[in-house]
């Protein structure tokens, strides 16, 4: 027997832009009437491709080109890519939330499916009775959900609440108690979207133990959708990367993130980027990298100056702003983080601009990235105000010598060679 469980063959997706429909009600039926005998959709156009940050003049655009994958057994896949990419729309495609426009999934056993934050949720209804109604949605019975409840409430981490209507749950509170759900109904395939971000650090933690047992320990399969590289690397064996809703690269977790963070180049100034989350009240919209000598420039030495100047625009008024400025290497690995509300002394903040100094670069040499985080009053997920990854990059080089140093002969050689290659 095959141990190939998902099989994804010439899957693209078509939308049509503005009115939905083919127009009357006449090619409405032509178009279903062609469905169910098997035929082609007589109105399937050639549309364009679906890069979000371009003016369309097409009627229809394919969210989804021509993907073509194989997952086996207790693999975990990861599809990683910018937003728009087609990632969610792929995987509703594979949970059956929606149906492709060409080519077939073949399956075998139960998908449990978390899209969305409260996917499947009545928020009059309280949590109990959400686990309930989410399990029946993922396909368990009440006999498993009563064999399970307790388990589910406890990975929950919200049995305090657990008899209180969920309209008056977080957003990371219901995220947990979906997850559990879905965790626990012990499917063949798990498809998980980027809704572990809205958890907190300690349930991301637990969330991605539990997928890693589901994976490694139950030899069941996951397909995870995250931005979070750390993540993708920890937990994925294998990762597919997608672009304007084509498959541009299928592979290795490590060569995968190479060609990803590699290739990444959002192409337009940070005023006009679109990949930026949260309510947007302030925006930035420029980054200036200065050195000890006041010139902007995006290459440092080792233990060099660094002067990150920040210029914003505000679209309302904002009583606290509370800023996180964050360098990370090319696989988004987390190296420094400097938060206003610890590292106040370090930040001016001038009429529409914020100025961070960072006395010494001490990285290895290497190409970095800083991300901006931005929050109103505290710092939970729901008071975020901008918040943009991979602002801009910039290049540590190795420690420049001065050459008086050449009249320190009595320095051991060995100890330089060690101390500055």
């Amino acid at each position: 027997m095959s141990d190939i469980i998902l099989k994804a063959e010439n899957i693209s997706k078509q939308y049509r832009l503005g009115t939905v429909g083919s127009g009357s009600l006449r090619d409405d039926f032509k178009r279903s009437w062609a469905r169910l005998r098997g035929k082609e959709d007589p109105f399937l156009k050639v549309g364009a491709v679906n890069d979000r940050s371009q003016k369309s003049t097409e009627d229809y655009v394919w969210a989804l080109c021509d993907i073509n994958f194989e997952v086996k057994q207790g693999e975990v896949l990861g599809i990683i890519g910018k937003n728009g990419a087609g990632k969610s729309t792929l995987l509703k495609i594979l949970s059956r939330v929606t149906a492709p426009t060409t080519g077939v999934i073949k399956s075998r056993g139960r998908i449990a499916s978390l899209l969305e934050v409260g996917t499947g949720f009545h928020h009059e209804l309280t949590g109990r009775e959400n686990i309930y109604l989410n399990g029946a949605i993922l396909g368990m019975t009440r006999s498993e959900i009563n064999s399970k409840i307790d388990e589910i409430i406890d990975f929950s981490g919200c049995e305090r609440y657990i008899d209180t209507p969920t309209k008056r749950y977080s957003s990371g509170m219901t995220v947990r108690l979906a997850f559990a759900v879905a965790a626990h109904l012990e499917p063949e395939i798990l498809v998980v979207d980027e809704v572990l971000a809205v958890g907190d650090a300690e349930f991301q933690k637990k969330a991605i133990g539990k997928m890693q047992d589901i994976s490694q320990g139950e030899g069941r399969t996951v397909l995870f959708v995250s931005h979070n590289m750390a993540s993708v690397r920890s937990l994925c064996t294998r990762v597919i990367v997608l672009d304007n809703g084509v498959s541009v690269f299928n592979g290795a977790t490590s060569d995968s993130l190479r060609f990803y963070i590699g290739g990444e180049d959002h192409g337009s100034s940070l005023r006009n980027r679109t990949d930026r989350m949260g309510s947007q009240y302030l925006i930035f919209s420029d980054v200036k990298l200065l050195n000890s000598s006041g010139q902007e420039t995006n290459a440092f030495y080792v233990n060099d100056f660094l002067r990150i100047r920040l210029m914003f625009e505000t679209k309302k008024r904002i009583q606290k702003l509370i800023i996180n400025i964050t360098i990370t290497d090319s696989e988004d690995r987390l190296l420094a983080a400097f938060p206003s509300d610890e590292f106040g002394e370090r930040f001016k903040l001038k009429s529409e601009n914020i100025i961070l100094d960072v006395p010494q670069l001490s990285l290895r040499p290497g190409k970095y990235w800083l991300n901006i985080i931005s929050f109103s009053n505290t710092t939970h997920p729901d008071n975020a105000i901008d918040i943009i990854n991979r602002v801009c990059s910039f290049e540590v080089l190795p420690i420049k010598l001065n050459l008086e140093l050449r009249s320190l002969r009595y320095m051991d050689a060995a100890f330089i060679q060690g101390s500055y290659t």
